[in-house]
């Protein structure tokens, strides 16, 4: 911490510690803190004069916490916080800089209710500081989004009403494993028994949700990134197959996990996978690797691949 806070911002600092992790020690305070561990005692100290119960215990499970019942004052933050919170909200929801968005509404109250020496900075933080949207994000229905983070809290099997990107809409009753945002889309990962596998679903496009009345248990050691980022390329239309010179080593790097799952192949290595857009997985993705490969399949990738081949050539042939 700062070595210029007062030592009334300290003890809020203190309380603020003990609230979100009860049984700190003095020596884990101090650390915190960045003062000695007699100075850390110092700030309990403090929180006692000022009436809030502070209980301490020794042992190995001991430390410092509060007491049953506590009623806190309005939270407290520093001013890095404050400035933190508003890049954090303007990173991940460019639109929050509008007063008129949601988010943004919610993020001008915030920072209305800061103090002025910290208020004013995020406040001008948020005024002159520009988001470009993104034209991939997709703001998901807070209602809708509350009801699968309490499903899958609750590891309750629900019922989702969902729309395909075609329009079609249907329903599924899914193990609502977990939510994972990822390059500003918000996906839920989740058991499909209309489909007895694994799928990911685009909550922007779940409509409504509804509890069946039945439980369930998800993996153990769930890494919900990694198994969304394996199951990305996996169920689209069209199939993928791209073999590469190059030995897995090589090409890792260059290849995302929509793409498909990279395997060895004799000296290199084989690309498989699916896709809803060949023209995209050939511009975008395949494009920008720098080694040699062969497209073995499906027909609309090698299709989209031999069109931007001859735009391409087209773009440097002379004319006559």
């Amino acid at each position: 911490m700062p070595n210029d806070l007062s030592p009334t911002a300290r003890a809020l600092r203190t309380l603020d510690i003990l609230q979100s992790r009860p049984g700190t020690t003095a020596g884990e305070l101090a650390e915190r803190l960045g003062v000695t561990e007699r100075a850390a005692r110092r700030y309990v100290g403090i929180l006692r004069e000022a009436g809030i119960p502070v209980e301490s215990a020794r042992g190995p499970h001991g430390g410092y916490r509060l007491g049953r019942g506590t009623r806190l004052p309005p939270v407290h933050f520093t001013q890095a916080e404050a400035l933190g919170l508003v890049m954090a909200v303007l990173s991940g929801q460019p639109a929050a800089a509008d007063a008129g968005d949601l988010v943004g509404t919610a993020l001008g109250k915030v920072v209305k209710a800061l103090p002025e020496g910290v208020g004013r900075q995020a406040a001008r933080l948020r005024e002159y500081a520009s988001a470009a949207p993104d034209p991939n994000s997709a703001r998901p229905d807070p209602a809708v989004t509350s009801e699968l983070v309490d499903a899958v809290a609750a590891r309750h099997r629900v019922s989702v009403t969902y729309r395909s990107e075609a329009g079609n809409e249907w329903q599924a009753e899914v193990d609502p494993w977990s939510l994972v945002v990822r390059s500003g889309r918000w996906y839920l990962l989740c058991h499909s028994h209309r489909a007895d596998a694994v799928r990911t679903y685009r909550v922007d496009r779940v409509s409504a949700v509804q509890r069946t009345g039945h439980g369930f248990q998800p993996p153990e050691d769930l890494d919900a990134v990694a198994v969304l980022e394996e199951h990305l390329g996996i169920g689209w239309e069209f199939p993928t197959r791209v073999v590469f010179d190059a030995g897995p080593a090589e090409v890792a790097p260059w290849v995302r996990p929509p793409m498909g799952r990279l395997d060895p192949l004799g000296d290199g290595c084989v690309l498989v996978g699916s896709t809803r857009n060949p023209a995209m997985y050939a511009e975008e993705w395949l494009a920008t690797i720098p080694f040699a490969f062969r497209v073995e399949g499906g027909q609309e990738l090698r299709a989209a691949v031999s069109a931007l081949a001859a735009r391409l050539t087209a773009a440097v042939t002379d004319r006559p």
